[in-house]
């Protein structure tokens, strides 16, 4: 018969005092992260603001849809979903045309989809966008 060492009161609590708090981490780096959105890539059309939203050489991001719109210079619009390439992140954050991921600080050019920050090695999935009745939509691509 072997004698086994019996666990502490002192273990049992400190370890059910941690696993708790284990989880933490796979939460912020799921899908949706700490951006509060549940909601992923647009699986259709989705109608995003009035075409002067996004002038010339700049980009706006649309938190809600996960999507972001830029124009570049000569007038031409992009969009891509800023659900992020490295660990699923909603990319919450737009400094000029750099989006940067909360969870492990990627960076994305907003007008092209590159990655400029790694650690995401991936562009962002680019989706489709045109203009209606002056109000932008994006969606995926065909």
């Amino acid at each position: 018969m072997s004698a086994r060492p019996s666990a502490s009161r002192r273990t049992v609590l400190r370890g059910a005092a941690l696993t708790p708090v284990a989880g933490l981490g796979i939460a912020a780096c799921s899908p949706g992260g700490d951006s509060g959105s549940t909601q992923a890539t647009p699986t259709a059309p989705v109608a995003l603001g009035p075409e002067s939203e996004v002038p010339a050489g700049s980009a706006k991001l649309y938190r809600d849809e996960n999507v972001v719109v830029s124009r570049t210079a000569n007038g031409s619009l992009k969009a891509y979903s800023t659900i992020c390439t490295h660990a699923g992140c909603a990319i919450n954050k737009l400094a000029g045309t750099t989006l940067i991921c909360p969870c492990h600080g990627s960076r994305f050019d907003a007008v092209t989809g590159k990655v400029v920050q790694d650690p995401a090695t991936e562009p962002l999935h680019e989706l489709s966008v045109e203009v209606k009745n002056g109000r932008i939509v994006a969606g995926p691509t065909a």
